[in-house]
């Protein structure tokens, strides 16, 4: 908020200010005005200048009178204001402790109770127009337990991915010094869910999701589609990051088809992933995710092994898949991840794969697409739904080639 656009909410405050003057004694609490003569009392030359007149001596006392008045609402509003500053902006606090104890040792004007609960009141309204926050910033919201909470009913048959990202999630804002950056890598087929989390991540920790100052959303062929310009991508990515990072305590960065990014970028923006050195600028309030289709070949394969033994899909651990995921990672030398030092440095803090759908998951996502758009459905229609798609491998047709990627647009057959 600029500082023109101060003058509105500050205008409103001074206004209530004087209400809150007049209204709880603080006008008449230095003594009432005298009474006006009566005939009786009032003396001839008086009467010779008329009931109307302001001038003579009772003229003169009400001039005196109201001199007083406006000296005693002056000093009465400078505490006030202090007082304001202090409890909404955290300013002038040491001044006002000082006044305070000034007037506890000598007489003068001192807030009334009602005043103040008053000015509590119009703290919080002010605060309601966005400028105060458990966070320090509106703009960050930080609620883990929604986020919980749509991992739990949105996301379908990923019981790793919803424990590792809460885990990770949760420990990180909890941690008021984290020692780096929390650096998130997803991984597996397309339709799985990886963009999927990374937008709730984005709309439950920040007020306005994607759209938000604090969070930036790169696409690999998007953003950076000619290697022969990789110098002046790295410059460019190193200055949106910086400036981000200056504007928010709290960033978000998302690197979508991140296997295609050049090794040359992920090298550049390293030493925001990394551990600050005493004296370095504060890059550890940010959060890295990293999403990409690379070990999904492997994540496929553990799962039809599992399902192959009899075995179900959520007794499938990461200490039994981690290892192998790495070791897809680092072998194609074509990738910009394998010749990268993100691995090789580990500054990945926690791989996250997403599991193959089967048909049930996809009937699943067939509802929520029907749900979403507030239509009618049937167990029929979400049958046929998951049927239009096309599951591998050839003999056990086990697994959703696309995931539920373009589940959303086959629900359109069913309109009227």
């Amino acid at each position: 908020m600029g500082q023109d656009a101060l003058w509105v909410p500050l205008g409103l405050a001074c206004c209530l200010l004087l209400l809150l003057l007049g209204g709880s004694g603080g006008l008449g609490s230095r003594g009432t005005p005298p009474t006006p003569p009566t005939p009786q009392t009032r003396r001839p030359w008086e009467e010779e200048r008329g009931p109307m007149t302001e001038v003579g001596p009772w003229g003169r006392v009400r001039y005196e009178a109201v001199k007083k008045h406006l000296g005693a609402v002056g000093a009465l509003s400078k505490q006030y204001w202090q007082y304001v500053a202090c409890k909404v902006w955290q300013e002038g606090c040491k001044e006002e402790e000082e006044e305070e104890r000034e007037s506890s040792h000598s007489p003068g004007w001192s807030l009334p109770l009602v005043g103040q609960d008053y000015l509590e009141i119009l703290s919080a309204w002010y605060c309601s127009l966005g400028k105060c926050c458990e966070t320090g910033d509106c703009r960050i919201v930080n609620n883990v337990t929604g986020l919980e909470a749509d991992l739990n009913g949105q996301l379908h048959g990923q019981h790793l991915a919803k424990e590792i990202v809460i885990r990770a999630v949760r420990g990180f804002l909890r941690s008021q010094w984290p020692e780096k950056a929390l650096v998130l890598s997803f991984h597996g087929w397309s339709g799985t869910g990886k963009n999927f989390v990374a937008r709730l991540v984005a709309s439950r920790l920040f007020q306005d999701g994607l759209k938000s100052d604090c969070v930036r959303l790169f696409i690999s062929l998007f953003h950076f589609p000619h290697q022969k310009y990789v110098d002046s991508y790295k410059a460019q990515l190193r200055k949106q990051i910086s400036e981000t990072l200056q504007l928010c305590k709290q960033s978000l960065f998302i690197f979508d088809e991140a296997e295609k990014l050049h090794f040359g970028l992920l090298d550049a923006i390293k030493p925001f992933m990394a551990r600050s050195d005493p004296g370095q600028v504060d890059y550890q309030r940010s959060i890295f995710l990293f999403l990409s289709n690379l070990g999904g070949n492997t994540i496929n394969e553990v799962a039809l092994d599992f399902w192959r033994a009899g075995r179900a899909r959520e007794e499938i651990s990461m200490e039994l898949l981690e290892p192998r995921l790495k070791l897809e990672l680092q072998e194609p030398e074509e990738s910009g991840y394998a010749r990268s030092h993100l691995l090789e440095e580990n500054l990945v803090d926690f791989f996250v794969p997403f599991l193959p759908l089967e048909y049930h998951h996809v009937k699943l996502c067939a509802r929520d697409a029907f749900l979403a758009r507030r239509l009618p459905y049937t167990e029929a229609a979400l049958d046929e739904v998951a049927r239009m798609m096309v599951y591998v491998p050839k003999e056990e047709k086990l697994f959703s080639a696309q995931g539920c990627k373009s589940v959303s647009q086959r629900i359109n057959y069913f309109l009227p």
